[in-house]
């Protein structure tokens, strides 16, 4: 079980009790040489005998528990509540650029997209909430978060091809702006590309420390095939093929905390997205277990009390 501490400083108190537990031993052995000093060693023996041991230090041992226990209540420990998940915020950030309306994947690569991050919306639960980005030459909110899952599907199937370039910091930028926008949550990226950043303002890395700012997790998805994908002649006449920038997405992945993942056609880019719903790192609900360490130390208080004061106290 895991468990957090809300003011992990306050445990530092906790090295007091080994330095307590010097002074009590301390006392013990300047006590015990007073007495070898002033009394005759039948009187040292009788006095020796007649207590018991465990009586003599038992009361200090429960201090320091009690002490103990009221240091670790004043951290105030957190446990993962049961079965309770304060659920994500999920922004989809997907290319829109011109080199996704390439045909190896079936009908476009976009369409292929589409449909799988509307299978992904459709597997999730309803405590999370789920946000659209799309991106070209620039970047455009195509639904904002909602837990509206129908709302959000029907928002991507609205999404036509555009003919731009790929400024992928800029959907990234408008991503995390999105999935940090409520709070409470766990904020999420998923970035599906199949292109080079060559647009925009924002860049790649400023995007990057930009996540991280806000604590924001990005999987990126490469979109790319086994054969070079033709798009069109430039205007000199040469041809001109989809090109992935596969070392930018494994570096935005590995510096936020996601991973990145291959796409090769439409049938692994369903399986990753099947994959990812399935992992997905949802923040807990933590609960106090204050209360728990305070009765505790109660508890023992009480019975410290009653082995000094009571029936078999210790002092008179």
């Amino acid at each position: 079980m895991e468990i957090q501490f809300e003011y992990l400083y306050a445990l530092f108190l906790l090295l007091m009790i080994p330095g307590l537990y010097f002074l009590y031993h301390k006392y013990n052995n300047e006590k015990k040489d007073s007495i070898l000093k002033f009394s005759s060693l039948k009187i040292i023996k009788k006095s020796v005998m007649g207590k018991n041991f465990l009586r003599k230090h038992l009361p200090f041992v429960l201090m320091m528990g009690i002490l103990g226990l009221a240091i670790v209540g004043l951290a105030n420990p957190q446990i993962p509540t049961l079965s309770v998940e304060k659920g994500i915020n999920l922004s989809i950030v997907l290319d829109g650029s011109e080199s996704m309306a390439a045909t190896d994947y079936e009908p476009t690569r976009l369409d292929a997209a589409k449909k799988a991050i509307s299978n992904l919306i459709s597997r999730i639960d309803s405590q999370n909430n789920v946000g659209v980005v799309i991106f070209e030459s620039g970047a455009t909110t195509i639904s904002y978060l909602t837990p509206d899952k129908e709302k959000s599907i029907n928002a991507i199937s609205s999404i036509q091809q555009g003919q731009g370039a790929t400024a992928i910091g800029d959907g990234l930028a408008l991503g995390i702006d999105m999935a940090s926008s409520i709070p409470d949550k766990k904020g999420i990226i998923i970035l599906l590309s199949d292109g080079v950043h060559n647009s925009g303002f924002v860049s790649p890395d400023e995007a990057i420390d930009y996540a991280k700012i806000n604590n924001i997790q990005i999987h990126t998805i490469g979109l790319g095939s086994v054969e070079p994908v033709f798009l069109r002649d430039d205007i000199y006449g040469d041809p001109q093929y989809a090109e992935l920038d596969e070392e930018t997405l494994v570096t935005i992945a590995q510096q936020t905390g996601g991973n990145y993942y291959k796409s090769l056609d439409e049938q692994t880019l369903n399986k990753i997205f099947v994959s990812i719903s399935s992992n997905l790192d949802y923040e807990m609900e933590y609960s106090t277990i204050r209360d728990w360490f305070i009765a505790a130390a109660i508890g023992l208080l009480l019975l410290d009390t009653y082995i000094i004061y009571g029936r078999y106290r210790i002092v008179a």
